[in-house]
C-alpha cells in the first residue's frame, strides 16, 4: 500500500453556470484545510454542459484572483489550453500569477483543440472544441501538431523563467530577443503539469512534466489509467528518467450523496499507483463542501491507508 505521506488531495471547481463569490466561497474554505493541498480550475470558453447560454468564467484572470484570495494553497488549472494563449503569453501570464500566490502555481497544460474523427473527441463527446473555438476565434489543428506544439510550448516556458534573453526558432514558433521579467517566485520555475494520455503526449510528460494528470471515474477506469502509467514509465526509461520523478494525478468526480463510492474509487486508483487526487465537485457547491470532502473523503481514506 502506498504510504500515506505520498497521497494528497485537491478540489476542482469547475467555473461555469455558478457564481464568482461562490468559488471564492469554496476556494477561501480549503485553503483553511490542511488535508487539501491544491485548488484547480478548467480552461473553457464556453459551458460543455447545461445551457449554452450560461455564465462561464475566463480561467487565468480568475485564478489571478483568486490567488490573491488564498494564502496556502497550491492553484492551478487541470489544465491550460495551449491553443488559446501563445506559448510566451502564457509564460508571462504564469509568472504574475506565481508572484501574486507568493510561489503557489502549478502550470497545468494540455494540448488543448484538435481535429478530430466522430466519436473520439474526448471526454465531453464529438469534439466540443469545433463550436467553443469557432466561436472564438481559435484554430483546430491536427492532434500530431498539437502535441508538437505543446513540447515546444513547454520548452519556450522554461526558458523564459531562467534565462534573460533568447530566441526561439522552432517548427511552430518563433521569438526574437523574448524577456521575462521578474522570474517567478519558484525556482527554476512553477512546477509543470501535463494532462492527457496519448502515446505523443505521454512523451513529452516524461520529457517535460513535473506532474501528469488523466481524467478518472467516469471517464477512465482503473486499467485503463494503469495501461497509461506503463506507457509513460517505458518513455522515461527510454530518455534515462527516473518514472519516480513524476508524480501520477487524477481528477475524478465526487458523490454527494454516495461518499463511499469516491473512497472506493480512489483506493482503487492508489493500488495502481495514483498519489495525487483532485476532488471535481459536482455543481451547485453546497454550503461548507471542502469541510465535507475533508471528513467525508479524504479523512477516511488516508485513515485506511494507516491502518
Amino acid at each position: 500500500m502506498t504510504p500515506t505521506k505520498q497521497i494528497s488531495f485537491g478540489l476542482k471547481t469547475t467555473p461555469v453556470h455558478t457564481s464568482y463569490d461562490d468559488i471564492v466561497r469554496v476556494w477561501q474554505e480549503a485553503d483553511g484545510i490542511s488535508l487539501i493541498r491544491d485548488a484547480w480550475l478548467w480552461d473553457h470558453m464556453l459551458p460543455l454542459f447545461g445551457p449554452p447560454s450560461g455564465p462561464i468564467y475566463e480561467a487565468w484572470t480568475l485564478l489571478a484572483a483568486l490567488a490573491a484570495q488564498t494564502r496556502r494553497l497550491r492553484i492551478g488549472l487541470l489544465v491550460s489550453s495551449n491553443r488559446v494563449r501563445p506559448p510566451a503569453v502564457l509564460a508571462k501570464m504564469a509568472v504574475t500569477t506565481d508572484v501574486i500566490s507568493r510561489g503557489r502555481l502549478v502550470v497545468g497544460i494540455g494540448v488543448g483543440g484538435t481535429h478530430q474523427p466522430p466519436g473520439a473527441g474526448g471526454i465531453a463527446g464529438d469534439n466540443p472544441a469545433i463550436a467553443e473555438y469557432a466561436a472564438y476565434g481559435l484554430t483546430l489543428v491536427s492532434p500530431g501538431e498539437g502535441v508538437g506544439r505543446l513540447d515546444e510550448a513547454c520548452t519556450i516556458m522554461k526558458r523564459m523563467w531562467t534565462e534573460d534573453v533568447f530566441d526561439f526558432d522552432g517548427k511552430y514558433y518563433q521569438l526574437s530577443h523574448v524577456r521575462c521579467e521578474p522570474k517567478p517566485v519558484q525556482r527554476p520555475g512553477p512546477p509543470i503539469l501535463i494532462g492527457g494520455w496519448g502515446d505523443k503526449t505521454l512523451r513529452v510528460v516524461a520529457e517535460r512534466a513535473d506532474i501528469w494528470n488523466v481524467p478518472g471515474p467516469p471517464h477512465h477506469d482503473a486499467d485503463f489509467i494503469r495501461e497509461r502509467m506503463q506507457v509513460l514509465d517505458a518513455h522515461c526509461r527510454e530518455i534515462g528518467r527516473d518514472p519516480a520523478e513524476i508524480e501520477r494525478s487524477v481528477q475524478t468526480h465526487v458523490s454527494y450523496n454516495d461518499p463511499g463510492h469516491t473512497r472506493a474509487v480512489i483506493r482503487e486508483l492508489i493500488d495502481v499507483g495514483i498519489t495525487h487526487f483532485a476532488l471535481n465537485l459536482i455543481l451547485p457547491f453546497p454550503d461548507g463542501v471542502a469541510k465535507w470532502a475533508a471528513e467525508e473523503i479524504i479523512s477516511p481514506v488516508l485513515a485506511e491507508l494507516d491502518d
